[in-house]
């Protein structure tokens, strides 16, 4: 289990607890982030969809996953240049081109980078045979996308495209906690952003939570096995 320096203040006992709380945000929202009887919560693939399942059940809505997957830069993994997301059968890909375009001019093949994403996208292959086979639709529906923390927006920029291309009526995004320069990328693609904690001082994710496991498929498959299916 990763070790993290744990800031004063906000903390979560687990995603589990994330998940309550995001709800509670969720039912109290206004405007473009209200959610309606036809909202369908879908959690970002892996850690996001045990947040997202207790946040549907606790607002009696379907729950659902999007596939995602960060593109890290080579010898520095935990760096994204980019992300993919697959949801309802559509695909995106987002990348930062100032990065990418750094990366080339310091000797980074473009070959290399390639190959991250040949891997990345085998990896999305597999995360979208595995827990996406019984999501429903989106197309027309109100969606909020869910996860446990948002660290540099790659990912949940991925899953916004993704799920605008499926045909979400209207995208709303949430997780307990997020960096402000994430979420100063993310206000301009989704409809509303629903976050609890956006300190200036943004530590990693893990490092607001007591519990933070790597979450496993079986945990994610048990999530989504238990909630209502985002078709109904």
């Amino acid at each position: 289990m990763e070790a993290f320096h744990r800031p004063a203040g906000f903390e979560l006992a687990d995603r589990a607890d994330a998940g309550h709380r995001v709800a509670a945000a969720l039912a109290d929202s206004r405007g473009p982030a209200t959610v309606t009887p036809t909202t369908v919560v879908l959690g970002l693939c892996r850690g996001g969809v045990p947040v997202a399942a207790v946040a549907a059940a606790d607002l009696d809505l379907p729950v659902g996953a999007v596939a995602t997957r960060k593109l890290g830069v080579p010898g520095h993994p935990e760096v994204a240049f980019g992300a993919l997301a697959a949801c309802a059968g559509r695909r995106a890909r987002t990348t930062d081109p100032v990065l990418v375009d750094r990366l080339l001019g310091s000797g980074i093949p473009g070959s290399r980078l390639d190959q991250v994403v040949a891997a990345e996208t085998t990896a999305l292959n597999r995360q979208e045979s595995l827990f996406l086979r019984t999501s429903g639709p989106v197309a027309g529906r109100p969606v909020v996308l869910c996860d446990d923390g948002i660290a540099t927006g790659a990912t949940m920029l991925a899953a916004i495209d993704a799920v605008r291309a499926a045909g979400a009526d209207r995208v709303v995004i949430t997780a307990p906690v997020a960096s402000p320069d994430a979420l100063d990328r993310l206000r301009a693609a989704a409809d509303a952003v629903v976050v609890l904690h956006a300190p200036a001082d943004f530590h990693a994710v893990g490092a607001y939570y007591r519990e933070f496991p790597q979450c496993t498929d079986a945990e994610v498959l048990a999530c989504l096995g238990s909630g209502r299916e985002s078709g109904r």
